[in-house]
């Protein structure tokens, strides 16, 4: 007897598009590698430079209570001073497919 397929839930910009938002500081080498893996991978994020924009970095201070870059909000839950492994296990708890 084959086995059933397993179900993922994918996201996509045609299905169930997440919202992430990144806020990073630019040179920042962590929050590149977070917006790389993100970008490999085909998920939108929204990228805030908190350097640059000052209602951005009041905004995730107002979040987190920081301001360490990079902090990832993935559909109002916060990853603050993160990096990609942290991110990719967030993504597969969720089972979001990253391979």
């Amino acid at each position: 007897m084959e086995s059933l397929p397993t179900l993922r839930r994918l996201y996509s910009a045609e299905c169930c598009a997440m919202n992430i938002i990144v806020y990073y500081k630019t040179g920042c080498p962590w929050a590149t590698e977070v917006m790389d893996f993100l970008e490999d991978h085909e998920l939108p994020y929204q990228a805030r430079d908190i350097n640059k924009n000052e209602q951005d970095r009041r905004e995730v201070e107002e979040k987190t209570g920081q301001s360490k870059s990079p902090t990832v909000e993935i559909d109002g839950d916060i990853l603050a001073d993160t990096d990609v492994n942290a991110v990719e296990k967030f993504l597969q708890h969720h089972q979001v497919e990253t391979n």
